[in-house]
């Protein structure tokens, strides 16, 4: 074959170590969680194998998501990021309200707002601080981020309150919350805009040819898309696999079913962005970090839990309202602020980092007894 007929053939991507590494370790958490399952094994390992498989599965899907949204820009990659990359906190919600278990439910929604919000957003400033220093940004979309946030905060606050309060909205709660479902799906639509302005002026530092700047070639659409298709499957297995088990592994080990989906439930299913954020963060790309990071919790807040408010009296025995616990609204609205503090600036350091981890550790610590 001509030099000429080889160079205009189309190049076979280049997996990298991490990336097979990753597929295996996928396969195989997913083939122990079948055979635990299967075996018919205790609550626990079951519980365990589960949640290590989809973890894994959704370090895959973060693969396939990153390789789709290699041309676009900050804000169009956070947001493919975000809405795909919370496909195993989907499933996980899906199978817990059919059991009727919208406590954790509840406790996992938050935890995921908090976990990317506080956790994974302190653990990418410790990681590019020590790295790189303090690290500049355009704080444009960070305090975009922030105030739609605090909407949130205050979305959950007004039902919670009008239970709390015993005002005339008491006993229509389901009512309430399917309005505020509404609302915050109807924001959502309004700023995908906002979140894909700068797609334009950040798409053209991308390497060309499908290049990446690490120097591998980006899978083709096609791979991306069936990578993604067969570990969103495995996903809907293990999360499955995961949630049954929930309520016997939680009293065995001795925790709080809330701590449980507060902390263990958020940070298994949203490995993606804990990752995604903190390679970023190393690689001493602020804006990208901080877009994929805090994009995600406001995806979970503005879409995936009006969507699961609104589907569940499809899905199980009990309606998912907004009426959360005081301390689980009280938490989140006092990361809201910490954030929205935090990124106003337009620069991090790894101290700001480390007190963002400290609150994290603080918050779930509080929930450790239920």
């Amino acid at each position: 074959m001509s030099e000429t007929a080889r160079s205009d053939a189309p190049a076979s991507p280049n997996f990298s170590r991490s990336e097979v590494f990753t597929w295996s370790a996928a396969l195989v958490t997913l083939a122990a969680a079948a055979v635990v399952t299967g075996a018919g094994a205790g609550s626990i390992p079951r519980f365990v194998a589960a949640g290590l498989a989809l973890a894994a599965l959704a370090a895959v899907i973060g693969q396939a998501i990153d390789h789709l949204g290699e041309r676009l820009g900050a804000g169009a990659t956070g947001l493919l990021q975000s809405t795909l990359g919370n496909l195993p906190e989907f499933f996980v919600a899906l199978f817990a309200l059919h059991r009727g278990l919208t406590g954790v439910v509840q406790a996992a929604l938050v935890g995921s707002v908090l976990g990317n919000a506080v956790l994974v957003l302190g653990c990418a400033f410790i990681a590019g601080g020590v790295k790189h220093g303090t690290q500049s940004f355009d704080p444009e979309q960070p305090r975009l981020y922030s105030s739609l946030l605090l909407l949130v905060v205050a979305a959950l606050l007004v039902p919670t309150l009008a239970h709390k309060l015993h005002t005339p909205a008491e006993p229509h709660a389901a009512a309430l919350s399917d309005v505020c479902a509404v609302a915050l799906l109807v924001v959502y639509v309004l700023s995908i805009p906002f979140w894909l302005r700068k797609t334009s002026g950040d798409a053209s530092s991308r390497p060309e040819g499908g290049g990446r700047a690490d120097g591998r070639r980006t899978w083709p659409v096609s791979a991306s898309v069936v990578v993604l298709a067969v570990a969103s499957a495995g996903a809907a297995l293990a999360s499955d696999w995961f949630v049954e088990p929930l309520k016997a592994a939680t009293a065995s080990i001795g925790i709080s079913q809330t701590f449980t989906g507060l902390v263990i439930v958020a940070i298994a299913s949203n490995a993606v962005e804990h990752a995604v954020g903190v390679r970023f963060a190393l690689k001493a790309k602020p804006e990208y970090a901080i877009s994929t990071i805090l994009s995600s919790p406001l995806q979970v807040a503005l879409l995936l839990t009006p969507i699961l408010v609104l589907i569940s009296p499809a899905l199980g025995p009990a309606h998912l309202t907004l009426v959360f616990p005081a301390l689980l609204v009280a938490a989140l609205g006092i990361s809201a602020l910490v954030v929205a503090v935090v990124v106003y600036d337009g620069e991090y350091t790894w101290l700001e980092g480390a007190a963002l981890v400290g609150l994290y550790v603080i918050i779930a610590a509080s929930f450790w007894w239920g």
